[in-house]
């Protein structure tokens, strides 16, 4: 049975597995395979406790989806980035940061528990209308996001992902999803 809870210090090891087993997932066949293999479960979850992901006074909130006592999902959410840069916030709108499940738990309502408590959190806090980034290669997210109601909203991104020993990084384009959280 899936339970959710909000984020703690000592969670970031789990949800920075989540994170990278999502990435090397969710992301095959279009994030080059050199990104992929050097993604570091260990880097990632200093990376969240240098943030202060856990901390109630960060502007962003997550929370994990745990079965059993594993931590096998995670939702982030908060001000919509302009930019999606974390230091210019929107606060009239709400954003889905980020939203990784266990590859095992894609398809069993993991995910959509996961957007469900996120888009409460994102009402609690005032919100209407909220929006999330996804790769436009990303069918499966894409799809995930449509089925939910969130619609692309015409504005595109490109995430610049760096290559090993200097190379050009790689341009993944990414599109803005926008939908209603009153409706």
């Amino acid at each position: 049975m899936l339970t959710i809870r909000r984020e703690e210090p000592d969670d970031a090891e789990a949800v920075a597995r989540v994170h990278v087993h999502g990435w090397q997932a969710g992301y095959a066949g279009f994030m080059p395979d050199e990104v992929l293999g050097r993604l570091n479960v260990m880097a990632w979850a200093q990376r969240r406790r240098d943030v202060g992901t856990a901390d109630p006074e960060h502007p962003f909130i997550t929370l994990l989806g745990e079965v059993d006592g594993s931590v096998v999902g995670f939702t982030t959410f908060g001000p919509y980035r302009r930019n999606q840069d974390r230091d210019d916030l929107d606060p009239t709108v709400g954003e889905v940061v980020a939203l990784y499940v266990e590859p095992a738990h894609w398809g069993d309502g993991t995910a959509a528990a996961l957007l469900d408590a996120a888009r409460s959190g994102l009402t609690e806090r005032g919100w209407a209308d909220y929006r999330a980034w996804v790769l436009a290669d990303n069918r499966r997210a894409r799809r995930f996001c449509e089925r939910a109601g969130l619609s692309p909203d015409g504005e595109r991104s490109t995430y610049q992902v760096p290559l090993a020993g200097g190379g050009p990084p790689v341009g993944l384009v990414e599109l803005r999803y926008a939908g209603r959280l009153d409706g």
